[in-house]
């Protein structure tokens, strides 16, 4: 019996593991041994999901993860609308790099917003071996005069940048300086440091510290404050997440002061230590910046999930439990609000989707957020894991994953493919890469990184288009065509 008609949960735990010592034995001895640290399952009791993470990938195997240049420029900075990203280095990793993560924003592109644009230095062999300092600072006067409403600069470093030694913090002061205090940020997200992109996105969060709130030190706020004033921090606006998620918070009576990075700006970036309260979405790239301001500024964060009725209704009571009566009032009124349209959402999909199952492997923190909303719908997640995870991911991972999920941490492509092959799940919810190699072996898919060009899928209105999306991605006539690998 196959591991997707198993019934009792002792057969798929032993199933599981056999699975796993399968995929392995294709590996030499040394390899297997620090691969099967990453695969599992998880055992209901437990404080974590019993594998080892944020280790650095085995040379010669197919990780899906990406580097710190891509956590910096791609994840956090990128996606701030009103100053302009360099992508520092030659032109590959800009061109890469360049929206392709669907980060909505408000305005208009080449004049007061930049996300969608691609600045590189486009490094040549002759700036590898002289330096590429002066060409840093020919960029950025050209930027002065080209785009004069930009914000502010950032320099995403790429590797060569860090190999040959140039001085981007000397150039960006200066230059600071010469543009009357301009906001310029070094980043040094050379693309080799650290296991994956992970450490791009601490890189991030301490440029922000260090060269925007320690620039604006303890300057009043350019605004009147209320007792109501959040910050949405780490909701990087995927097809319009950040918005259908700020609709929620207004209308329960919060005023959201700063939202970053989706469709943020440096002015949003500068109000944020004046908030009440950081309402944290992507915990793995944004929890550092939010634990230095709770330790500096004494402002508490909260981490929350908008994905399907049941998780929004928990996280609405959660962010309304730190203000008084009227916010908690407020909260249970919007989500009585959205229950008709909820019901009927999925009255329409859940006899339409009950009982499939579904395998996951994602960043951030997907793995474990979007669990509620499939099981909104009646459907299972039987596998999860995490490109970039910390330990504390998989602790967190607890709370959502049932007895007997399977957990691959870093899985490469041979395991992946093996896993789906042996457990038949009815959808694979992963990245770009993923993709095709899953529909082409017959098998339903939805791309979990940038919603495969649809969303949002945050918020009420955004299950709505989750739900939708789900059932034609599973339903849909074109799989009676395709055979899989198993039938």
């Amino acid at each position: 019996m196959s591991l997707a008609t198993a019934e009792k949960l002792e057969d798929i735990k032993a199933r599981n593991k056999a699975l796993v010592a399968e995929v392995l034995e294709v590996y030499p001895e040394k390899t297997a041994k620090r691969r099967a640290k990453h695969l599992g399952t998880f055992e209901e009791g437990k404080p974590d999901c019993g594998v080892k993470s944020n280790i650095k990938s085995i040379p010669g195997v197919m990780t899906i993860r990406g580097c710190a240049y891509a956590g910096s420029k791609g994840v956090v900075w990128g996606p701030i609308k009103d100053m302009i990203h360099i992508s520092h280095g030659p032109v590959g990793c800009g061109q890469y790099s360049w929206a392709a993560r669907r980060n909505y924003y408000i305005g208009t592109t080449g004049v007061d917003t930049f996300v969608t644009m691609q600045f590189t230095s486009d490094f040549q062999e002759k700036d590898i071996v002289f330096g590429g300092d002066k060409k840093l600072a020919k960029i950025m006067d050209e930027i002065q005069d080209l785009f004069p409403l930009n914000k502010g600069i950032t320099v995403q470093s790429e590797c060569p940048i860090g190999l040959i030694g140039d001085d981007i913090e000397a150039v960006s002061k200066a230059k600071s300086k010469e543009y009357g205090g301009k906001t310029i940020v070094p980043v040094r997200c050379e693309g080799f440091r650290g296991v994956s992109q992970s450490l791009g996105h601490h890189i991030a969060n301490d440029a922000v510290r260090d060269w925007v709130f320690d620039k604006a030190g303890d300057k009043p706020a350019r605004f009147e404050q209320s007792p109501y004033d959040v910050a949405i921090i780490g909701d990087y606006n995927i097809g319009g997440d950040a918005w259908s998620s700020r609709i929620l918070l207004e209308e329960m009576g919060l005023r959201v002061i700063a939202q970053w990075s989706g469709d943020g700006s440096i002015a949003e970036l500068e109000a944020t230590p004046k908030a009440k309260l950081n309402v944290l979405h992507c915990y793995r790239s944004m929890n550092y910046i939010s634990r230095h301001m709770e330790e500096k500024y004494g402002i508490p964060w909260v981490e929350y999930n908008f994905f399907g009725p049941s998780k929004i209704a928990e996280s609405l009571r959660r962010i309304a439990s730190h203000f008084d009566d009227k916010i908690k009032e407020g909260a249970e009124r919007v989500i009585a609000k959205y229950q008709a349209l909820m019901d009927g959402v999925i009255a329409k999909y859940r006899p339409r989707l009950e009982g499939k199952k579904v395998m996951l492997f994602v960043g951030g923190l997907r793995p474990r957020h979007v669990i509620g909303a499939y099981e909104d719908l009646g459907m299972e997640v039987v596998g999860t894991g995490y490109e970039f995870g910390h330990n504390d991911d998989y602790q967190r991972t607890t709370h959502y994953v049932k007895d007997g999920t399977l957990i691959y941490d870093d899985v490469t492509g041979y395991e992946f493919e093996k896993f789906v092959e042996k457990i038949q799940p009815d959808l694979v919810g992963s990245g770009i890469k993923e993709k095709y190699v899953f529909q082409k072996m017959g098998v339903p898919f939805r791309q979990m990184h940038s919603w495969d060009y649809s969303g949002p899928y945050h918020g009420y209105d955004g299950f709505a288009i989750f739900a939708r999306d789900m059932d034609m991605a599973i339903n849909a006539p074109v799989w009676k065509l395709a055979k899989t690998p198993w039938n």
